[in-house]
């Protein structure tokens, strides 16, 4: 049998215990089997000697090691109360032992105590008694062991035999009053003793229960008394200690002065009850916190406190958990997002100031309001349903959510959603994190815009130009169709942003946009790309036919005035660039570029006009774009110089001065001419530093011709329309006048006609306030624009310059000879002097002298000369203007 039980127990998976057929039991382990039979189990047969610990006389306690059990004890018959305290002597388990004892010639039989150690009589009566009392071992077998002590309870002398009949004799009418009195008290006396057993029993149990410390302190002999250390503070913490002991021993030193502070406040009556929280040392060594309340229980007869007694509890977890409430409060309301804590019915339960913040509503319209109340329109009845259905099921939900505020307004909000368990696991609340992220979100779409559109015209830019355009080739790649781009760049609009400001530039741009906007076909892509430059993308073409035709569409549509701001227009002209795919490039990159490399052939034929992209105009791009990088490097590498025109006056014959001309002489190109690299310079801005380097350097010509006594000349030097309106034209002009001493009155700034009458408002203010620094005014090449007599009369200018164009043709076009004419007398009627370009022959000149003309500039007088031959040619030149 016992062999199959062991198979039995090492064939299974995990350890099994087996019962056998006769009552025995198998246990299997790491060792094998044990057996073994309950039956056979004995108690202990340990009878452990009972030891009497203290005897206690009325209020005078004996130790045991004090007593002589061989002799009888003596007693006082006046020490009322008599208590024996004893124990069992087997330390198996203490708490187990048990006790019967009886008092010899007082108890008839034996009385038994559970756990209780200590047995106490009262009022014995004179005579010889006999205490035994014998114990159990941990498993209840009385051992037969008994320990006896011998007791005399004796009388004084005044109460022996003979006093006693004495008494009895002259007291019998008061026996029977004192027997019932005697009787009386006894049972009182009983009673009070088994409420004091009863109360010191709830006393320990609740102790221990509650895991305090009850103390007691005398005050007259500074000595603690503590019951319940032990559970406080550790095996080994003393019961009893003075307040000394206390203090230095046990106490923080950082907490003893508060805590005397409280002590002494409630000893001298400023406070109720003493209550303090501070640090003290467990038997192992360490500090807890412990909270301390009590109060004076007892005073003496003059009113002074002579014991105080409370209570101590361990409150390190609390005042931890406290100061962990308190940061995670301090956090809640300091946090930017919306926090809010909800019941498993979803119900607000608390919230944080920012969740108020972010909804606008009181803490008391929310708090036992369902989640329902930021509800939003925004989402249907079966998004909150699952929405709730997730939460109940995964215990977290996070998304985007649009909430509803108190005044109605509407917010999308970041939502987390986490529960909350207790400690034994089960869900009790959720804890809602709400972040406003309408902000984001509409920054976010900005940026996107940004990313794609421009923000002045709301047209796409690069980015998405390129996108589209990458898109609409593979559209035409796969149906074998063609794709258009074509580049538009207005003309001259740097001149009107430079003349009317940018604020009318940027109405103009929006105003272009919006004309290609309505001119192509809703499915073209419309796009700006910086500055003044546009592109259109045409999609699903046959052939190039209706590539040309829509540039034309656009050149007719901007040839009717623009509105830039509802009270006024201009007119302003594209020219535009064509290229194709497949016929030009595959990549929009390339055809890009070769759009804007046929706008700028388109720029050069005139302007106002459309070209399709050529593989010759590659050169041409390329010449322009070497010239911008030598143009840039052309100042710092000294390639510029000035050769000088000079004037002739038709009064006396005499040289009165010279024009300043720019030539250019590059280290890579060669000479370039004016007409080539000036309206390049214009484009790309270095015209100013180019026009800065102009004025010096003409001023330190002239200065040093009047350093040569030729103090009469005077010099002419032409400024650009970007030097009038965004250079500190003024400054450097004041500047070089004080720099040089030179008199401004020989000093002529040139404009051109069309630069002035771009913006006549502007052009005023700027010539005046140059007006007022003494140099002289002149309109270059008049007779091209379109100035208006108006405008010209309150300009502060002193010359008129005739174009070349109406003197060159003068002996042989009378309208020409009409219109030279006719710019003299209007000119002189103004008050101004009159300049005649480009004269090349006597009858040119014959013909102007007698118009009443002031001075001549041309190839009939000289060709543009270099610095050091202009003195010689004055000297050398002497025209007889006699004959004519």
């Amino acid at each position: 049998m016992m062999v199959r039980l062991a198979a039995l127990a090492l064939n299974a998976h995990k350890l099994q215990t087996v019962c056998g057929g006769d009552g025995t039991l198998a246990f299997g382990g790491v060792r094998g089997l044990n057996v073994f039979n309950p039956d056979r189990i004995q108690r202990s047969a340990y009878q452990p000697h009972v030891q009497l610990t203290s005897v206690l006389l009325g209020r005078e306690e004996r130790r045991a090691e004090a007593l002589d059990l061989s002799t009888p004890l003596q007693v006082k018959l006046a020490e009322r109360v008599l208590s024996f305290e004893f124990a069992a002597l087997d330390f198996a388990h203490p708490e187990k032992n048990r006790y019967r004892y009886r008092l010899l010639g007082f108890d008839n039989d034996w009385s038994r105590l559970d756990k209780q150690r200590r047995v106490t009589y009262t009022n014995l009566e004179e005579g010889d008694y006999v205490f035994e009392v014998a114990g159990s071992n941990h498993d209840g077998v009385l051992s037969t062991h008994v320990a006896r002590l011998p007791i005399s309870v004796y009388a004084p002398w005044w109460w022996t035999g003979d006093m006693r009949r004495f008494y009895v004799a002259t007291g019998v009418a008061l026996l029977v009053l004192l027997a019932w009195m005697r009787h009386r008290r006894r049972l009182h006396d009983l009673q009070l003793l088994r409420e004091l057993k009863s109360r010191e029993e709830r006393l320990k149990l609740s102790l221990w229960g509650s895991g305090d410390e009850f103390w007691d302190w005398d005050i007259r002999t500074n000595t603690l008394f503590r019951l319940g250390a032990d559970t406080l503070l550790g095996q080994g913490a003393d019961a009893e200690l003075s307040t000394h002991d206390f203090r230095h021993r046990e106490v923080h030193p950082d907490d003893i002065s508060a805590l005397q502070k409280r002590l002494q406040d409630h000893i001298d009556g400023r406070t109720e009850f003493f209550e303090s929280e501070h640090r003290v040392r467990r038997a192992d060594g360490e500090f807890i916190w412990v909270k301390s309340r009590g109060k004076v229980v007892e005073r003496d007869n003059r009113g002074l406190p002579v014991r105080m007694a409370g209570t101590a509890r361990d409150v390190s977890v609390s005042r931890d958990a406290d100061r962990e409430r308190r940061v995670a409060t301090e956090v809640l309301k300091s946090m930017g997002e919306a926090v809010a804590v909800c019941d498993l019915q979803l119900q607000f339960v608390s919230v944080n100031p920012a969740f108020l913040r972010m909804t606008g509503f009181d803490e008391s319209e929310v708090i036992g309001q369902a989640c329902l109340l930021l509800q939003s329109q925004q989402h249907g009845d079966s998004f909150y349903r699952e929405m709730r259905q997730a939460i109940e099921k995964n215990g977290h939900w996070k998304g985007e959510v649009w909430q509803r505020r108190k005044d109605g307004e509407e917010f999308l909000a970041w939502v987390e959603i986490a529960e909350v368990r207790d400690p034994h696991g089960e869900r009790t609340h959720y804890v809602w994190v709400l972040d406003d992220i309408t902000d984001k979100k509409r920054a976010e779409q900005e940026l996107r815009y940004l990313a794609n559109y421009d923000t002045l015209t709301g047209l796409p830019n690069r980015a998405l130009l390129s996108e589209r355009l990458g898109r609409a080739i593979m559209r035409a790649r796969r149906q074998g169709r063609r794709v258009a781009v074509l580049f538009l760049d207005l003309d001259r609009f740097k001149d009107i942003n430079d003349s009317l400001g940018h604020a009318a530039g940027d109405r103009i741009l929006k105003a272009a946009a919006a004309r290609l906007l309505a001119t192509v076909r809703a499915e073209d892509t419309v796009a700006r790309l910086g500055g003044d430059e546009f592109t259109v993308v045409l999609e699903d073409l046959q052939d190039r036919d209706y590539a040309e035709q829509v540039a034309r569409n656009l050149l007719k549509a901007f040839s009717a005035p623009l509105d830039i701001d509802g009270r006024s227009e201009t007119v302003i002209t594209p020219s535009i660039g064509i290229s194709l795919f497949p016929d030009h490039a595959l990549v929009p990159t390339d055809l890009l570029k070769f759009a804007d490399t046929a706008m700028y052939a388109a720029k050069e034929r005139g302007r106002n006009t459309c070209q399709f992209y050529t593989e010759a105009m590659d050169a041409e791009a390329r010449r322009r774009a070497t010239l911008i990088a030598a143009l840039r490097r052309a100042v710092d590498r000294r390639e510029f110089r000035l050769v000088f025109q000079p004037r002739m006056s038709l009064v006396d014959g005499r040289v009165c001065g010279f024009e300043a001309l720019l030539r250019w002489q590059s280290e890579e190109l060669g000479t370039v001419t004016p007409t080539e690299f000036i309206p390049v310079a214009e484009e790309t801005g270095l015209i100013l530093p180019i026009g800065e380097w102009v004025l010096n350097e003409a001023f330190a010509v002239l200065a040093n011709w009047r350093d040569a006594g030729r103090t009469e000349l005077n010099m002419s030097i032409n400024v650009s329309m970007l030097q009038l309106f965004r250079s500190r034209l003024g400054e450097q002009l004041q500047s070089l006048l004080e720099q040089y001493r030179m008199p401004p009155d020989h000093i002529e700034l040139e404009l051109t006609e069309s630069m002035v009458m771009a913006n006549p408002e502007q052009a005023a203010t700027v010539l005046t306030s140059l007006k007022a620094l003494g140099v002289s005014l002149a309109i270059d090449d008049f007779g091209t624009g379109y100035s208006s007599l108006v405008y010209l009369k309150r300009l502060p200018l002193d010359t008129l310059k005739i174009d070349k164009e109406f003197v060159g043709d003068l002996t042989t076009d009378p309208d020409d000879e009409a219109i030279t004419a006719t710019i003299i007398t209007m000119a002189h009627s103004l008050g101004l002097n009159v300049v005649a370009e480009g004269v090349e022959t006597a009858e040119q000149l014959i013909y102007l002298n007698e118009q009443g003309c002031d001075e001549i500039q041309g190839y009939w007088l000289s060709m543009p000369l270099e610095e050091g031959l202009c003195l010689d040619f004055i000297d050398r030149s002497r025209p007889d203007l006699r004959p004519y």
